[in-house]
């Protein structure tokens, strides 16, 4: 039997070639690969001698011979393939080791030119796992290292793999094809050809997903669902999750746990968010978890009640005997004390997960940032940067004569934040680092405001001395004095509204302090 490897990331590939050669495996190899495995002793065959052509153009020909595809592609159950080969003096390869060059990781590269990124499109390999591939029957491909070990230990046990297994890594190989053909056709699409810019919105979008799991049904028992991650997921993100107990995840209860997540991972300071129907009724932030849940859950515990808790950050003991007292879907968190698992296994039932925070850094990436957000519309989709805006002190700007005081000030920025990841309209009272009152998802900013202030209510909160925040500018003065009837004596808002001045003066009848952002949070 005979074993082919041309790999440009050679990790593992000399145990591999070790393994195989003790198996009697005759070994065959290109370039680089042929001269690491020489060096490393083993009897190893050069493609060239194979071909009985050289190496050619800088690496660009090496492998696209027929004596490679033949030896790949011959089906041994026909007698005319087989015969084809003796007539020839093609020796058969039973086993294809590729991995591909890299692109992928060249043109993520901020200096990448576009002849860099030619360069490093590979035209040999991909033929060659194609060929194995469509022979999965009589021919095994290794695209990967992770696959090397399982291989080996199947062979030794086996004396071969199963035709289970060849099947399992032919699609493995088909899938990294398609995924290295769509990276490569983003680039290429979004590439400006004069400047070599690149657009966020290439000319062909390729999706590439992984598939995580089957869902036992959609949004409802009558859907089919499942749940994909991105080829090459951010940190931070929920599909990094290790999931530590509980029953699997439902579809409505991965969705609303990124709300919960993306929202929470947002604050630098311990925080909690409980998150209900996509929707956050509670945030909150203080010193420690345990002080964060407990005004989170105050703003809203009708709503708490089956919600999706997540916090930025460790949750021990205390934390989890104060989550006992409720319902809860799904707990996440990046860590857990040892005390605070036990205690949770007595909550069967309960979903945790753990989710490491993303590592920080100077780029969007670093910090857990999505890229782009994207939105599935009938037989098509809409893609746009991602709200990443970030709200500092310095960019707000007073309209009013009144002026926020400098606990106002911190209020009204931690209001943004959460008004940022409530549905469209929303309105969000807010005092202490804590919400107050959540008006969500409205048609009319009215009854978000109004629905926020009977929420307020139900769990005995008073509004007096609250700010308020708005994602979008209040069209007409009649919003504004809404929110200050119910207590609100500080306003954030974007801005931008033809009648601004009617708001602004409308404030300052009231005698409350209204900022300006300039930017506006629309969650739909």
């Amino acid at each position: 039997m005979n074993a082919l490897i041309s790999v440009s990331d050679k990790t593992g590939v000399v145990e591999l070639a070790q393994a195989l050669h003790a198996l009697g495996i005759k070994l065959i190899s290109t370039g680089g690969t042929a001269q690491l495995l020489a060096a490393q002793g083993l009897p190893v065959r050069e493609v060239a001698e194979l071909t009985g052509f050289p190496e050619m153009l800088d690496g660009r020909v090496k492998t696209l011979h027929p004596n490679v595809h033949g030896g790949l592609l011959a089906r041994r159950d026909v007698p005319a393939h087989m015969q084809a080969l003796q007539d020839h003096g093609i020796d058969t390869i039973d086993l294809l080791v590729v991995n591909l060059y890299p692109f992928e990781a060249t043109v993520a590269m901020p200096d990448c030119t576009l002849d860099d990124a030619i360069e490093n499109i590979d035209i040999g390999g991909p033929a060659m796992v194609r060929s194995a591939a469509k022979n999965w029957k009589h021919v095994a491909v290794l695209t990967h290292a992770s696959q090397y070990q399982p291989v080996i230990d199947e062979w030794r046990e086996h004396q071969g793999l199963s035709e289970a297994t060849r099947f399992k890594l032919a699609v493995s190989a088909f899938n990294r094809i398609s995924m290295y053909d769509g990276a490569i056709s983003d680039y290429l699409s979004s590439l400006d050809l004069a400047t070599e810019q690149r657009s966020l919105f290439p000319a062909q979008a390729n999706g590439r997903f992984v598939k995580l799991q089957d869902l036992r049904y959609g949004e409802n028992p009558h859907q089919l669902a499942a749940f994909y991650r991105d080829a090459d997921p951010a940190p931070g993100s929920l599909v990094t999750a290790r999931q530590l107990q509980g029953k699997e995840l439902s579809f409505n209860n991965i969705a609303d746990a990124d709300a919960a997540w993306e929202c929470v991972k947002s604050f630098d300071t311990p925080a909690c968010v409980i998150v209900k129907h996509a929707n956050p009724c509670g945030v909150a932030v203080a010193e420690d978890a345990l002080a964060a849940y407990k005004k989170a859950y105050q703003t809203d515990p009708t709503s708490a009640f089956g919600g999706i808790i997540a916090f930025n950050c460790p949750v021990d003991l205390p934390t989890v005997q104060a989550l006992a007292q409720q319902f809860v879907e799904v707990l996440i968190a990046p860590s857990f004390t040892g005390e605070a698992l036990v205690q949770l296994q007595a909550k069967a039932n309960v979903r945790v997960l753990q989710i490491a925070l993303p590592p920080g850094g100077d780029t969007p990436w670093a910090n857990g940032l999505n890229l782009l957000d994207v939105k599935r519309v009938g037989s098509g989709l809409l893609m746009q940067t991602a709200d990443n805006h970030q709200l500092s002190l310095d960019d707000l700007q007073v309209v009013t004569k009144k002026q926020p005081t400098p606990q106002q000030l911190q209020d009204l920025l931690f209001a943004w934040k959460v008004a940022k990841f409530v549905k469209s309209n929303a309105i969000v009272f807010c005092a202490n680092g804590m919400t107050m009152g959540v008006g969500a998802g409205q048609m009319s900013r009215l009854d978000s405001a109004r629905i926020a202030a009977i929420k307020a209510g139900h769990a005995g909160l008073s509004l007096q001395g609250t700010v308020v925040a708005s994602d979008a500018f209040f069209p007409f003065r009649d919003g504004l004095d809404v929110v200050v009837d119910e207590g609100a004596t500080c306003v954030i808002q974007p801005g931008g509204s033809m009648r601004d001045q009617e708001v602004i003066d409308a404030a300052n009848e009231r005698d409350v302090a209204m900022v300006f952002t300039g930017v506006r949070h629309f969650r739909h």
